[in-house]
This record gives structure tokens, C-alpha cells and sequence, in this order.
């Protein structure tokens, strides 16, 4: 489903030379399956992100292929390359949602960008509710990850883990082929990076979406992913074929993981 073929990125230095070059992606070579979750790890500055930006042509390599449902989209003219990312869906650490626009409208924003099931109506009186068609979908994808009680609050409602679901929601309602997840949980504490690792997983078993994961937390890592790449200056190091682990005990809140961590229970 997704191909990397020797591809290297380099960026040139603002009024150096060639010799001022630095390659951020050098020779890198992988294959991701339809339904996989494939994980990219790495210290900070390893590539992980630039490599994650190719596959929705964020980037573009500098040499080699990345090919994605068997079409390089490098190779694409702007219209037929947006018409590819509307079947690939991105959620980010900072979750981007906009502060001025309620739950529900957040998540059909896509619907209405790409011109689907109609688009979001002009203000009203302060109101920016969806059509109804988008309403619809994206209420679905709110119940789909556990947040369609909290339709009709604004982002600053809500808890870091609820942020990101809504993120997966909007990034899901395009019923994308691939979602690509940079960095999900850094900025969440443990109990809200469990809730969002469990629906990242939902994804895939019940809509068959292939996962592109990266992140610097191992452990998240190996909790979700069937393999993962692992980066350093740039370079592929190697490709780890995840072991399956017991499932982590879940809580059903903060205070109950924390009282049973602290009295000598395991996390």
C-alpha cells in the first residue's frame, strides 16, 4: 500500500552551496500493508516526521519513489494530487483544531473543504452548525470514537484526550485508506494516551485502515504497531517485528491508575 524506494530528502542551507546540503531522509527503503500499523521511531531530528509528510506529499523526495496505493503522487498534477489526500487522513500532536467552530462542525470541516455531502452553512446569528448531510457524517465519526455527548462544545471544553479523538473524527471522515498519526500522545498523560491508542486500534479492526504512527514514545510503540522502522540522522536501521504483548490493565479514570501505581500495583 505504501512503497519507499531509496528515497532521500535533503534541504540546502539558506545561501550555502551544495556543500551546505543536509539530508534529513538518506536511502530509505520500506513497505507498509493495507490494514497494518506500522510504527516510526526515532530521536528528535532522525527523520521521523519527514518521512510521515511524504506519504500525503507534504514533502516531496529530493531522489527515489514513494508510491501510495500505487501511485506516485509526486508524479501528480495538483488536482489529481488532492483528489489521492482525500483518501489519507492526518492527525497531529497539537491536534489543530479550530477554537472558533463547535465539536461537531471541527469534524465535518474535510466534508466541507472537499465539497462532500453538501458543506457547512454561513454563520447565523453566531451559529456555524454543518448541513445537514455533513452533520450526519460527522456525528457518525463522534460516536465512532466515544465523543458524540460532547457535539456541541467548543475545543476549550475539552481535555487533551478528548482533543485528539475529536482530531482522529475529523481525519477519519473522509473514510480515508490510510491514516497518518504524528506524535498522538506526546502531549498526554497516560490515561488519555491509552483512550486514544484504543480507538487508533478500533480504526483499524473495524474499518480496515492502515496506520503510518510516529513517535518517540517506545512504549506506545510497542502497545499498537505490528512493526516499526527505526531512524537515526536519517538513515534506516532497521525494521522491528513488534512482539505481541498482554494487554495493558485499563482504568476508567486518572485517579484509579494512579492509586493503584502508587500502592504498588503496576501501571
Amino acid at each position: 500500500m505504501i512503497e519507499f524506494d531509496r528515497v532521500t530528502k535533503s534541504y540546502t542551507r539558506r545561501g550555502a552551496g551544495r556543500a551546505g546540503s543536509v539530508d534529513a531522509l538518506q536511502e530509505v527503503s520500506l513497505s507498509i500493508g493495507e490494514s497494518e500499523i506500522f510504527g516510526v521511531v526515532g530521536e528528535s531530528g532522525s527523520g521521523k516526521s519527514t518521512l510521515l509528510r511524504m506519504v500525503n506529499a507534504l514533502e516531496m523526495p529530493s531522489y527515489g519513489a514513494v508510491t501510495v496505493n500505487g501511485v506516485n503522487l509526486a508524479s501528480l498534477r495538483p488536482a489529481a494530487r488532492r483528489a489521492q489526500r482525500r483518501r489519507i487522513g492526518m492527525v497531529f500532536q497539537q491536534f489543530n483544531l479550530l477554537a472558533n467552530k463547535t465539536v461537531v462542525a471541527n469534524v465535518g470541516l474535510p466534508l466541507s473543504l472537499h465539497q462532500r455531502r453538501g458543506g457547512f452553512c454561513t454563520r447565523v446569528g453566531g451559529s456555524d452548525a454543518p448541513a445537514s448531510g455533513t452533520a450526519d457524517r460527522a456525528r457518525e465519526m463522534l460516536d465512532f470514537v466515544n465523543m458524540g455527548a460532547h457535539a456541541s462544545k467548543h475545543p476549550a471544553q475539552l481535555s487533551g484526550g478528548e482533543k485528539q479523538r475529536v482530531a482522529i473524527a475529523r481525519a477519519l471522515v473522509n473514510e480515508p485508506d490510510i491514516l497518518l498519526c504524528d506524535e498522538p500522545t506526546s502531549s498526554l498523560d497516560s490515561q488519555h494516551t491509552d483512550e486514544v491508542m484504543a480507538t487508533l486500534l478500533r480504526v483499524r479492526e473495524e474499518m480496515g485502515t492502515s496506520i503510518l504512527l510516529v513517535s518517540h514514545e517506545l512504549e506506545v510503540i510497542r502497545g499498537a504497531c505490528d512493526r516499526a522502522a527505526i531512524l537515526e540522522s536519517g538513515r534506516l536501521t532497521g525494521i522491528a517485528e513488534i512482539a505481541q504483548l498482554q494487554a495493558r490493565e485499563k482504568f476508567d479514570s486518572y485517579s484509579e491508575r494512579a492509586r493503584k501505581y502508587l500502592e504498588g500495583g503496576q501501571e
